[in-house]
C-alpha cells in the first residue's frame, strides 16, 4: 500500500506542470473563494485567522511564511502541487510559525541553503499535521525548533533522498524534530537517504508505527530512528532494511545517544522487523541504549547478525 501511494504521487507529479499552464492565480482561499498568484499572498490573506489554501496542480518556484493563525495548505489533487527549489529566509519552502499548520498532498523538492539545512518545512511554533506528502532531493525534509506544549503528526508521507553530513557543517536528517511535546509518525516511508539519520527527534513522547525504513540505496547514512535524549511511547510495526553504504551501521534505533533528558522506561519497541540488504553480512544492534533505563523491548523479527540490544 505504501509503495502504491508513492507511485501515485510520483505519477501525478510528472503531469503537474502541464496541468498548471494557463493558471495565473493557482492559490485559492477556500473560505473566501479568492485566488492569488503567490502562496505567500494567499497565506497573508488568512492572517491570524483560520483558513485553507487550495493549491492548483503545478510546479511552483515559490516559498511562503506563516506568521500566525491556523493554516491548512492542501493540494487540490494529492501529488500534483510541487514547491520546487526556493527557500524563504534561507530556511525552507514553508516556514511555519502560527498556532497550527496542516499540509496535505504537497511535494517539496530541491531545497538547499548555505547552512546545509534546506528543508521542505521549517516549523518554528504551533502544532503541525502532515499527510499524503512527498519530501525529496533536499537537505532535510522537516526541521523544527522547540515547542514543548505542541505536537507533530505525520501520516502517509514519503521522505526520499534527504540528509547530508558534509561541508564541515552539522548533519541534516530526513526528519529532525526538536524539543516538541510529542511526535507521531505513521504509515510513512523513508528511503535513499544521503546522510544523517532517517528520523531524529528530541520529543519526550513518540508514536512511530507502521512505517518503512528502506536504506538499501542509502549513502553514508546513520540510524533509522534516533531518540536523541530518550523518550517514552511506542515504536511498533516498522520494517527496517539496512544498506551497505553506512557512515554508522552499529545500530538501527538509539536511545539517548546525546544525553538522557527523558525517562525511557515507558518506551515500548515491539513487532518490528530489521534486516540487511540481501548478501550483506555484518553485526549490528537493533536498539542501542545509552541509558540505564529498562526499555521495554518485546518480540521483533531480527535477521542474523543483529542483536536485540546493547548498553553503551
Amino acid at each position: 500500500m505504501r509503495l502504491f501511494s508513492t507511485i501515485l504521487l510520483l505519477s501525478a507529479a510528472v503531469t503537474a506542470t502541464a496541468l498548471a499552464q494557463g493558471v495565473t492565480s493557482p492559490f485559492t482561499v477556500a473560505e473566501s473563494g479568492r485566488s492569488y498568484a503567490t502562496l505567500g499572498d494567499a497565506i497573508k490573506a488568512i492572517g491570524n485567522g483560520r483558513g485553507t489554501v487550495l493549491v492548483a496542480p503545478g510546479s511552483y518556484a515559490q516559498c511562503a511564511v506563516q506568521q500566525g493563525g491556523d493554516l491548512t495548505i492542501r493540494a487540490q489533487k494529492p501529488g500534483t502541487a510541487i514547491l520546487d527549489g526556493v527557500a524563504c529566509e534561507q530556511k525552507a519552502a514553508l516556514v511555519l510559525r502560527g498556532r497550527s499548520s496542516t499540509v496535505d498532498g504537497l511535494i517539496f523538492q530541491n531545497l538547499r541553503v548555505p547552512d546545509g539545512n534546506g528543508a521542505g518545512i521549517r516549523l518554528e511554533s504551533g502544532n503541525l499535521t502532515v499527510s499524503n506528502s512527498l519530501f525529496r532531493n533536499s537537505e532535510e525534509g522537516i526541521l523544527t525548533g522547540d515547542a514543548p506544549g505542541n505536537s507533530i503528526s505525520i501520516d502517509k508521507s514519503t521522505f526520499r533522498h534527504l540528509g547530508r553530513c558534509d561541508r564541515d557543517l552539522a548533519c541534516a536528517h530526513g526528519i529532525y524534530v526538536g524539543r516538541y511535546g510529542s511526535l507521531t509518525v505513521t504509515r510513512s516511508r523513508f528511503d535513499q537517504g544521503d546522510g544523517g539519520h532517517y528520523l531524529k527527534t528530541r520529543t519526550p513522547r513518540v508514536t512511530i508505527t507502521d512505517n518503512s525504513f528502506d536504506d538499501s540505496a542509502g549513502r553514508l547514512t546513520n540510524y533509522m530512528i534516533d531518540l536523541s535524549n530518550g523518550a517514552s511511547g511506542t515504536i511498533s510495526g516498522n520494517e527496517m532494511v539496512q544498506g551497505r553504504d553506512k557512515d554508522n551501521y552499529s545500530a538501527f534505533i538509539t536511545v539517548a545517544p546525546e544525553g538522557r533528558e527523558q525517562d525511557s522506561t515507558n518506551l515500548s519497541i515491539a513487532n518490528n522487523s530489521a534486516s540487511f540488504v540481501p548478501g550483506l553480512q555484518r553485526n549490528s544492534s537493533f536498539v542501542a541504549n545509552f541509558t540505564g533505563d529498562a526499555v521495554k523491548i518485546g518480540p521483533n523479527r531480527l535477521a542474523g547478525g543483529i542483536k536485540i540490544t546493547d548498553r553503551r
